[in-house]
C-alpha cells in the first residue's frame, strides 16, 4: 500500500510539475505576443513621433536576392536602445514589426521591389521616442534574369528585336566611372573578373582605363539637353535622334549605336553623339558607354575607348555592387 501512494504521490507531482512548466510557457508566449502587440499597435502612434532617425546604407538600387544591410542613426544623445523595424508592401498597407529585429541594425534580402522600411526608437512606456522617414528598396535586374534578356545583354539578338529609343532613356545626372578606376576603388572588380576569366586582375585593369579614359566627368541630359562638364566648366547642346547602327564584333555577338545630332547649342558641344547600353529597345538606362565626336562613320569604328556613366548620386560601393553583378 506504502509503495502505492509513493506512486500515485510521484505521479501527481509530475503532474503538477507539468502543469507549471506548460502554465510558465504560455505566460513566455502570452508576454512575448503583448510586447510584439504593444509594438504593432504603436506603429499607430508612430506618425507623431519625430523623424531625428537617419537611415544609412541605402543602396540606389538592389538585385533580387542582394544582401540589404541598414543602419538607423539617432541624430541626438540618448539611453534609449528599443529600436524595431518595420516594413510594408504599399503604402496604403498597415506596417509590420520585424521579428528579431530590436537593434539598430537591419539585414535582410532584396526579394520585393518597392517594400518600404522604416526604424522606430521606443522610450519608457513603450512610446515611440523617435523614428526615420521611410526608405524604399528598388529591385532593378537591369537585363533580367530570362535566356533571352541575357542573350541581348551579351550581345546575341534578331534585327526586327531592334526598336527606335528617344533621348529620354538617358535622361538623368551622371557621372564617369574614370576617377574610381583611377584611385582603386574598381580593384575589387578586376580581381573579380579575373577569377572567371582569361586575363589577370592587372591585365583587366589595363584594359578598363583605355576604355573608361575620358576628360568629361559628368554629363547631364534633360529635355533633349545634353551638358557636358570638363574641369569645372559646362557647354550644352540639344539633340535629336538620328537611327541606330548594328555593330558586329570579332568573337561574334554584337551591339547597337543609338545616334544623336547636336541641332541647337553650343557649337563646342560634339556633332553627334552615340549610346550603347546592352540595350535594343526602350527602356530606362542605369549605365550607359557614350562616344563623340564629328564624325558619324568614324564614331562606329571606334572600340577600344567607351566613357562610361552610371548616376551621379551612386558611390563607389554602389558602383561596385552594379559591376559585380553582371
Amino acid at each position: 500500500m506504502k509503495k502505492l501512494l509513493m506512486l500515485l504521490f510521484s505521479v501527481c507531482l509530475l503532474g503538477l510539475l507539468l502543469v507549471a512548466c506548460q502554465a510558465d510557457e504560455d505566460q513566455d508566449a502570452v508576454a512575448d505576443d503583448a510586447e510584439e502587440e504593444v509594438h504593432t499597435d504603436d506603429q499607430h502612434e508612430d506618425d507623431e513621433a519625430p523623424e531625428i532617425v537617419e537611415i544609412e546604407g541605402v543602396a540606389h538600387h538592389y538585385h533580387t536576392g542582394d544582401a540589404i544591410e541598414l543602419t538607423a542613426v539617432l541624430d541626438e544623445e540618448t539611453d534609449y536602445d528599443d529600436w524595431h523595424w518595420y516594413t510594408r508592401e504599399h503604402a496604403d498597407d498597415e506596417w509590420e514589426v520585424v521579428s528579431g529585429m530590436d537593434t539598430e541594425v537591419f539585414t535582410g534580402e532584396a526579394t520585393i521591389d518597392g517594400l518600404e522600411i522604416k526604424a522606430v526608437l521606443f522610450g519608457d512606456d513603450h512610446e515611440a521616442y523617435g523614428q526615420s522617414a521611410p526608405i524604399t528598396v528598388v529591385i532593378d535586374d537591369h537585363h533580367g534574369h530570362d535566356e533571352e534578356s541575357q542573350q541581348i545583354y551579351d550581345g546575341y539578338f534578331e534585327d526586327d528585336q531592334i526598336e527606335d529609343r528617344e533621348l529620354a532613356d538617358w535622361y538623368g545626372d551622371w557621372q564617369s566611372v574614370y576617377p574610381y578606376l583611377l584611385s582603386g576603388d574598381l580593384d575589387e572588380v578586376f580581381e573579380h573578373k579575373a577569377e572567371e576569366g582569361d586575363m589577370t586582375a592587372e591585365e583587366y585593369k589595363d584594359y578598363y582605363t583605355i576604355g573608361y579614359e575620358t576628360e568629361v566627368d559628368r554629363i547631364v541630359i534633360e529635355d533633349d539637353i545634353v551638358t557636358f562638364f570638363e574641369d569645372g566648366e559646362e557647354i550644352s547642346g540639344e539633340y535629336a535622334y538620328d537611327g541606330y547602327e548594328i555593330l558586329t564584333y570579332e568573337r561574334g555577338n554584337r551591339g547597337v549605336r543609338f545616334i544623336y545630332t547636336r541641332v541647337d547649342g553650343s557649337e563646342e558641344m560634339p556633332q553627334y553623339i552615340q549610346f550603347s547600353d546592352h540595350n535594343i529597345f526602350p527602356v530606362d538606362s542605369h549605365h550607359f558607354h557614350l562616344y563623340w565626336g564629328d564624325d558619324r562613320e568614324g564614331l562606329l569604328e571606334e572600340l577600344t575607348n567607351w566613357p562610361t556613366y552610371y548616376p551621379s548620386e551612386l558611390e563607389a560601393d554602389g558602383l561596385v555592387r552594379d559591376m559585380l553583378a553582371h
